[in-house]
C-alpha cells in the first residue's frame, strides 16, 4: 500500500462510521438523577506544597472493588459533596442533595459479570503502562492537530491532559490538582494549554508511521516510527477560574485509596472557542463498537506531541473501566470517549465517557497482570459534573 493511500485509509477509520457492522451501536438516553448544590461553607486555605502525581496507583483490583459494601443515600452525598478551589486561592466546600437516585441506576448490567479474581498478593507498578508493542500514534499537522476530535485534548500546567466538555470547562483527574490530602503546587495558579500554531503550516502528512509497516502496526506487530518533535505548534495557555473536587477523592494518600472518584472540572477564566465533546453516561463494555474505548492526551515520553490510542475495554465495575491503552504518565486526565449512533439527532457522536487514572498491577490466579485504569462516567457522576458544566439540572437530566 502506498504511503499517502495508506494515510487516508487510517483517516477514514478514525472520522467515518463504521462499515464492518450491521447494526449501529447507538447512545441509548437515560434519566438521570439530580444533584444539587446546597449550603457552601468556607474552608481554611490550601498549601499547595507537594508537586502533581502524574504516576498515581490503586493496588485494589476489581474484585477489591467488588467485594467493597454498595455506597448508601448517605454515604453519596458525601462522596459527591465537593470543593472548589478559587484561583484566588479561596477555597469552599458544598454540601449536595440527590434527588431521584436508585441503587441500580448507578451501576451497569456487566457490573457483576466480571471474571473471578485472586487478591492474594497485590502490587503497585508506576512506570509500565506500555502493554507489548507500542500501540500509540503522534499526532502532528494543523490539519488534525486543530480538528475534532483530537482539538478537544488540552495540557495542564502540573502535567497532566484534560479534555474540553463545555465553551470554558476542562475535565480531568482529581489527582493532577489534589494529592488526596491538599491541592498540589500549581493548582492556585493552574493553567490549561491548547496546541496553537506558529506560523502558516505547510504540512500535509498528520500520523507518523513507517509505510511498509502501516499495515502490520494493526496487527500488533509493529511500534510506530518515532517522528522528531513538531516545532511549528506552540501552547496557548489560559488561567483556570475554579477547580471543582468531589469530596471522594480527598481521603488519605492519593496511592492508598480507590480512582473512582479521580476526577475533576476546571472552569476557565474565558471561553475557548473550541469545539468540546459532549459527556455520556458510561455504557456497559460490551455494548461499545468493538468494545473499543479511545482517548488523547500529552504522554511525558513524547514531548510537545499529541499521543492518540484506542484499546479494547476489558473489565469493568460500577466506577472503573479496565484497558490495556498504552499510555505514559502525562496522559493521565484525558478524556475516554466511544463514538455512536445518536437516534435522536440521526447522526454519529463521540462522548466523554471516563477519565484515564492510572496503572495498576495485580495477581490474578497465580499470574501477574496489568490494567490501565479510567474513572467511568455514571449516572450521578454525570448529573454532578453537567451541573458544574451548565449551572442548573434541567439541562443534566438525560444522559
Amino acid at each position: 500500500m502506498r504511503p499517502r493511500s495508506a494515510l487516508r485509509w487510517f483517516t477514514c477509520l478514525l472520522f467515518l462510521p463504521s462499515i464492518f457492522s450491521s447494526s449501529r451501536p447507538q447512545w441509548m438516553l437515560q434519566r438521570v438523577p439530580v444533584v444539587l448544590p446546597q449550603n457552601t461553607e468556607s474552608r481554611p486555605a490550601p498549601h499547595f506544597l507537594s508537586p502533581a502525581r502524574l504516576d498515581v496507583a490503586s493496588p485494589c483490583d476489581p474484585e477489591c472493588h467488588r467485594r467493597a459494601p454498595q455506597p448508601s443515600y448517605w454515604d453519596l452525598r458525601g462522596l459527591l459533596a465537593y470543593e472548589t478551589l478559587h484561583s484566588d486561592g479561596q477555597l469552599t466546600e458544598t454540601a449536595i442533595e440527590i434527588y431521584g437516585y436508585k441503587s441500580s441506576s448507578n451501576t451497569s448490567p456487566a457490573y457483576s459479570q466480571g471474571s473471578p479474581v485472586s487478591t492474594e498478593r497485590s502490587h503497585v507498578r508506576r512506570k509500565r503502562q506500555i502493554f507489548g508493542h507500542d500501540g500509540r500514534f503522534s499526532i502532528a499537522g494543523q490539519n488534525h492537530l486543530l480538528k475534532y476530535p483530537f482539538s478537544v485534548a488540552v495540557k495542564l500546567s502540573t502535567g497532566c491532559s484534560g479534555t474540553l466538555v463545555g465553551d470554558q470547562h476542562v475535565l480531568t483527574a482529581a489527582h493532577c490538582v489534589h494529592d488526596g490530602k491538599n491541592y498540589v503546587k500549581g493548582a492556585q495558579k493552574l493553567r490549561v494549554g491548547f496546541l496553537k500554531p506558529k506560523h502558516r503550516d505547510s504540512q500535509t502528512s498528520s500520523i507518523y508511521f513507517k509505510p511498509s509497516n502501516f499495515t502490520n502496526h494493526f496487527e500488533g506487530r509493529s511500534a510506530l516510527y518515532e517522528p522528531p518533535t513538531n516545532d511549528r505548534m506552540k501552547f496557548q495557555w489560559i488561567r483556570a477560574k475554579r477547580t471543582h473536587v468531589p469530596k471522594g477523592w480527598i481521603k488519605g494518600n492519593a496511592n492508598d485509596i480507590g480512582m473512582d472518584y479521580d476526577y475533576a472540572l476546571l472552569e476557565l477564566k474565558k471561553p475557548h472557542k473550541r469545539r468540546h465533546m459532549k459527556l455520556g453516561v458510561s455504557p456497559p463494555a460490551q455494548r461499545l463498537p468493538g468494545h473499543r474505548v479511545h482517548f488523547s492526551g500529552y504522554d511525558n515520553d513524547r514531548p510537545g506531541q499529541l499521543v492518540y490510542r484506542f484499546c479494547q475495554a476489558g473489565e469493568e465495575t460500577s466506577d472503573l473501566l479496565y484497558q490495556h491503552c498504552d499510555a505514559q504518565p502525562g496522559a493521565s486526565g484525558s478524556g475516554v470517549y466511544a463514538r455512536m449512533w445518536d437516534r435522536r439527532r440521526r447522526r454519529w457522536e463521540r462522548k466523554v465517557i471516563g477519565v484515564f487514572s492510572g496503572h495498576q498491577w495485580v495477581e490474578r490466579q497465580g499470574a501477574s497482570q496489568e490494567f490501565n485504569v479510567a474513572v467511568r462516567i455514571t449516572p450521578l457522576k454525570y448529573a454532578q459534573i453537567c451541573y458544574w458544566i451548565k449551572g442548573n439540572f434541567v439541562d443534566c437530566r438525560e444522559g
